[in-house]
């Protein structure tokens, strides 16, 4: 199989460069000197790095609030995706445990519905909380990233890796100025409740798109589809596919999953 060099690649540019090189010296000689040939590609070799790096490129995917709660008897650490969530579940544990401390020092007898002020009063100040604390923190989730070298939207391999190393940036509560949004190969996809337009609104944004998906006119082709009517398409017609899509059956999954989910959780509540 021949390899066409891509000359919109730094490499396929400098693969094409020696070419043109080693044809002038050819049309010139006749031949290839050695000598002349030797020089030509240790020229062309000091244009590349054969260095490896060992800084693996770190991409931050999320947020994760680290909750250790510890007493003499136990010492626990747990994961929540905000801090309402463990907060909840620290006040949780204090009400379940309120005679401790019910009528000590201005406790009152009943634990206060307000999640922080039933921890407050639970653990009392820092410096008298003896044997029974813990410890609240907000850390970073983060991945070695990892792009494919080459993408091409007809190339099913570079996609998958692509859509696999889609990520979603949440809003980090009710006060963050930033919406939602899926990053995906430098796409922007922003959906959130629009109290404005009283609507579900989804934006995308194709200006960071990766280089290698633009057309030959610079464009992206996009596809936009609301269940299964296609309400916009940057492709013409073209015929239907023969068979169903790769992201229709994970969608397919991930409901089934869903209400599987939904049934068990009901029954366990009846």
């Amino acid at each position: 199989m021949l390899i066409t060099p891509d000359p919109a690649t730094p490499e396929g540019e400098a693969i094409l460069d020696l070419a043109a090189t080693m044809d002038a010296l050819q049309a010139r000689t006749s031949e290839w000197p050695g000598a002349d040939t030797v020089d030509i590609l240790g020229d062309w070799l000091s244009r590349f790095t054969f260095a490896t790096s060992t800084a693996l490129p770190r991409q931050v995917t999320g947020r994760a609030w680290v909750l250790r709660q510890w007493d003499r008897h136990s010492d626990e650490v747990t994961l929540w995706s905000d801090e309402a969530s463990a907060l909840a579940a620290l006040a949780q544990h204090a009400r379940s445990s309120w005679d401790n401390v019910a009528g000590t020092d201005g406790v009152p007898h009943r634990p206060p519905a307000d999640d922080q002020t039933a921890i407050d009063l639970y653990y009392g100040p820092k410096e008298y909380r003896g044997d029974e604390d813990y410890t609240l923190y907000a850390e970073d989730i983060a991945r070695c990233a990892h792009t494919p070298r080459s993408l091409s939207l007809a190339d099913d391999t570079a996609c998958a890796q692509a859509n696999s190393a889609a990520v979603f940036h949440p809003m980090t509560g009710p006060d963050d100025e930033g919406l939602p949004c899926i990053e995906l190969a430098g796409i922007l996809v922003f959906a959130y409740l629009d109290t404005d337009m009283r609507a579900v609104r989804v934006s995308v944004h194709l200006d960071t798109a990766h280089e290698r998906l633009a057309r030959a006119d610079g464009t992206v082709p996009p596809q936009v589809e609301v269940e299964d009517a296609t309400v916009f398409s940057a492709l013409g017609a073209r015929p239907a596919p023969a068979r169903v899509p790769a992201w229709k059956a994970r969608l397919r999954r991930l409901t089934d999953r869903t209400a599987l989910h939904n049934v068990r959780v009901q029954r366990k509540g009846g």
